[in-house]
């Protein structure tokens, strides 16, 4: 399963090699970890709590790492015969690394998940579970990958609907040993399927030159003009959740304004893709949607409410 395994370099390096293109670290470890931070924040300023202590900080933190490595090796499972006949060069079809041994670190995060997640409250478990699930579905493309396929928006939001459920665990690491959710954690679980598709947009939306054959990207399902609409619509979106999140926080003026500083750049940068759609503002769009969502999680949870007066 995977392939014949290259025997260069140990286990570890091979794995090292393997994250630096199909989970990069130096990506994903602030991406998350403002993620994970800023959503038990955001639940405890919501609910007018002290926040909490550092180890749940930490705790959501891993188990959102875990999470999203079980999102990867699901997604090499999903794509090995398209990337077997039409990407040879990702690390498991050239042997890097064997599918085997992915899927296997991804079974072995459940233990840490579990302990953890019942240090915090025994009932967390069935968030955690509950995100399994829709995890394994996605996994087995709900059983009916044709029907989602022929529908490019349904598979979209059933696979980015994985987002607010990781994120009310995530919240819940701080609400759930409270007894309940707090008033308006909506407009934050909304705000992660928003900046779902904008990261999904992000990485799927190609210049001409790089789309390939049997790849299927929203920019070759879709075109370009449509597909950087979609990607606008859903920033807007997000944008609107933050700044919903900011009244429930009774600092709307700053979230907005901290909100429309970010947004108008990153349009500019879709509407600049739209003009000239090369490599180089394809690459930049990418790594622009994770800067946008970064700066949202960090905008809900960490902007001042200097001059809001509700």
């Amino acid at each position: 399963m995977g392939g014949q395994v290259q025997q260069h370099g140990s286990v570890v390096e091979r794995l090292w090699i393997y994250q630096s293109e199909r989970f990069p670290l130096i990506q994903t470890v602030p991406l998350l970890a403002a993620f994970s931070a800023a959503s038990v924040t955001a639940s405890a300023r919501l609910a007018d709590r002290s926040l909490p202590d550092l180890p749940v900080y930490l705790i959501a933190f891993l188990i959102v790492m875990i999470f999203f490595w079980q999102m990867r090796a699901l997604d090499e499972v999903k794509d090995a015969e398209v990337d077997r006949r039409y990407r040879p060069e990702r690390p498991i079809p050239r042997g890097l690394v064997s599918l085997n041994l992915i899927l296997w670190i991804a079974g072995a995060g459940v233990l840490p998940v579990v302990f953890a997640a019942y240090y915090l409250a025994p009932v967390l478990l069935w968030l955690v579970i509950g995100v399994w699930v829709w995890l394994a579905l996605m996994g087995f493309e709900f059983f009916a990958p044709t029907f989602l396929k022929r529908s490019p928006t349904l598979y979209l939001v059933s696979h980015m609907a994985i987002m607010p459920l990781i994120d009310v665990v995530l919240t819940g690491c701080e609400w759930v040993p409270h007894g309940s959710m707090p008033q308006g954690i909506w407009t934050f679980l909304l705000m992660s399927l928003a900046n779902g598709c904008v990261v999904e947009f992000g990485r799927k939306i190609w210049a001409p030159e790089e789309e390939r054959e049997g790849v299927e990207t929203y920019s070759s399902s879709w075109g370009h003009r449509r597909s950087l609409l979609a990607l606008a619509a859903v920033t807007l979106i997000a944008f609107t959740a933050l700044v919903v999140c900011g009244v429930y926080l009774s600092r709307p003026f700053t979230t907005a304004v901290c909100g429309f500083c970010l947004l108008l750049p990153f349009l500019a940068l879709i509407t600049d893709f739209f003009r000239h759609p090369d490599r180089k503002r394809q690459k930049r769009l990418e790594y622009a949607s994770g800067v946008w969502v970064l700066g949202c999680y960090l905008i809900a949870a960490y902007a001042p409410s200097f001059g809001d007066t509700l």
